[in-house]
């Protein structure tokens, strides 16, 4: 069946030259034609990613074209003149699919609003809800090696989809055949008709300027922090350095190695601000400008990672960590400004820190809990919207370097973070503090609350298998102790049930179902377990609580020992 689909590809796939020589050279290759056509490249409510290349397991001009059509479908079906904005970043051939994607909502009579040069992802939710559109794309795969591109499709709330509207997008890419049934249009022609727009500079500043209401110390002199920032070239180096320059920051510098726009990120092989790695050419530079702070975003410009100097050495701050500082850090000063609203709502997922339910409870903040992913959080900002009550969102964020401090957008947000890591520095360096130092009294506050997670890559069909077998394992036989310490409670969100180990008393999740397995210790502790949605990995996140670091740390270790064991990775 592979070889039958292979050879209808060889035949009729003659839109990208690229796709010709590899289904050309994969000829006698079995196990690349496997590999390349064994699935279809699934599209769920985080849209599609997958590596770049020939087959329908890959990011391709048809599997772009065959998701577009049936978001086409979807849109017409919801709205009598539908409307999609798409946006792009610098990734491999994402200018080009994003055209592809244009030219086939225009084909079908859907209005595109469409940047003309690469954006971020938050700037695509932005959009989304400037225009009333009913759905957005952006193609992007975030922080992935180069060789991944992917297509997020976002509702008109500027979340990303919810999962009833990408079934019905699934439903209609089923029925699909890539080389019959697209409509597409020339772009030009697109443009000529109206059908095809560009979106101006009125939406960027309109954007910034939404950015910059978000500041917590507007008068605080910013000119005195020493700031050295890498945009890992991808789509953050313009935005961001216009929030740089809006809110007085001048004394900022930018890695050059790392400034203009390069799908192939040669510099950063793994272009993710979670990972030492991709800090190597600014920590160069770093010997040359001595920054108080390196901020650095991801491609699609939703990610930040932070390095704050220690003695002749900067030491990266996980992205827990960061989000205790800026949620702490807002609710301080807002409240001793005089902006913090009667009652402050904030969100955070079941994998980040839990020193931040110490911290809200300190500042009378409602923090809400929702799973893994930026569009829960977005989706709890549009129940308050709902209701009226959007001022009331103060911040939310996620473990892996998502943070958002206002409702206008509804993703994560690097151009938002940047401005307030910015300002949080100077902050304290005005009070003869850095950030580390800052981090400590925290802790000092609230307890040790140290985090990890570590993420176990299983590429292929085999590894795809094998992380489906190992959850099926843990939970039919779910551990009663961790690393020395007790389970108090045992959350299987599959199938939305919490099991009280103490009592044998269960409960049910009023989360929606989603495979993760979480164990809640008797000590404060917990150990998440959970496959990935957009790559081929699962993950372990470990928070251990402790009475100290060195305490906390003590458990941290054995707490990840014992899952890499477990998993059998």
């Amino acid at each position: 069946m592979h070889m039958r689909e292979y050879n209808r590809w060889l035949e009729n796939a003659k839109l990208d030259p690229d796709l010709i020589a590899e289904l050309q050279s994969m000829k006698d290759d079995e196990v690349a034609i496997n590999d390349a056509f064994y699935k279809d490249l699934s599209f769920g409510t985080a849209g599609l990613r997958g590596v770049i290349g020939a087959g329908t397991n890959r990011m391709n001009v048809y599997t772009v074209g065959k998701a577009t059509q049936g978001l086409a479908e979807y849109v017409k079906s919801v709205s009598c003149s539908p409307g999609v904005a798409i946006a792009y970043d610098s990734r491999i051939k994402s200018e080009a699919f994003a055209r592809v994607a244009a030219e086939i909502l225009a084909a079908n009579g859907v209005k595109v609003y469409i940047y003309r040069e690469i954006m971020p992802t938050p700037m695509l939710s932005y959009a989304v809800r400037y225009f009333k559109c009913e759905s957005g794309i952006v193609i992007t795969a975030s922080h992935n090696p180069a060789k991944y591109n992917g297509y997020k499709a976002y509702g008109p709330d500027g979340c990303q989809m919810g999962p009833e509207a990408a079934d019905y997008v699934l439903s209609i890419m089923n029925k699909v055949d890539v080389f019959r049934d697209i409509k597409r249009i020339n772009f030009k022609d697109g443009l000529n008709s109206g059908l095809i727009e560009y979106i101006g500079d009125e939406v960027i500043n309109s954007y910034l300027n939404e950015v910059e209401k978000c500041r917590v110390n507007r008068e605080l002199d910013l000119s005195e922090i020493k700031i050295l920032y890498t945009p890992l070239n991808g789509t953050g180096n313009k935005p961001v350095r216009s929030i740089f320059s809006r809110i007085g920051a001048t004394d900022v510098t930018v890695v050059k190695e790392q400034e203009l726009p390069d799908g192939n990120f040669p510099t950063a092989p793994y272009p993710n601000p979670e990972i030492r790695e991709a800090f190597d050419c600014a920590f160069k530079t770093a010997k040359e400008v001595h920054p108080d702070l390196i901020i650095a975003t991801d491609p699609d410009a939703d990610r930040t990672g932070i390095a704050v100097r220690k003695g002749e050495d900067y030491l990266l701050i996980s992205g827990n960590d960061v989000g205790a500082l800026l949620f702490e850090y807002i609710l301080k000063c807002r409240r001793k400004n005089g902006t913090l609203p009667e009652r402050p709502f904030a969100v955070k997922t079941i994998v980040s820190t839990d020193i931040c339910k110490k911290i809200a409870a300190d500042y009378g903040c409602e923090l809400k809990e929702v799973l893994t992913g930026f569009k829960f959080i977005g989706e709890q900002i549009g129940i308050l919207e709902s209701k009226g009550e959007e001022n009331r969102y103060v911040f939310g964020f996620e473990e892996s370097y998502g943070y958002l401090a206002g409702p206008y957008v509804r993703d994560k947000d690097a151009v938002v973070a940047s401005m307030l890591i910015c300002e949080m520095a100077a902050y304290y360096k005005k009070e003869g503090k850095d950030l580390l130092e800052v981090l400590e009294d925290i802790y000092d506050k609230y307890g040790y609350f140290l985090c990890i997670q570590k993420s176990f890559v299983c590429e292929g069909q085999a590894g795809m298998k094998k992380i489906s077998d190992t959850m099926e394992k843990i939970r039919s036989n779910p551990p009663k102790s961790i690393a020395g310490n007790d389970v108090s409670v045992f959350k299987d969100f599959k199938v939305s049930v919490a099991t009280d180990f103490n009592t044998g008393k269960t409960q049910k999740i009023l989360l929606p179902k989603s495979n993760v397995l979480g164990f809640y210790l008797k000590d404060g502790s917990y150990f998440i377990i959970r496959p990935s949605g957009t790559e081929p990995k699962i993950k372990l996140y470990v928070c251990a609580n402790g009475k100290s670091r060195v305490n906390a740390a003590v458990k941290r270790d054995k707490m990840m020992s014992y899952g890499t064991e477990i998993l059998g990775l």
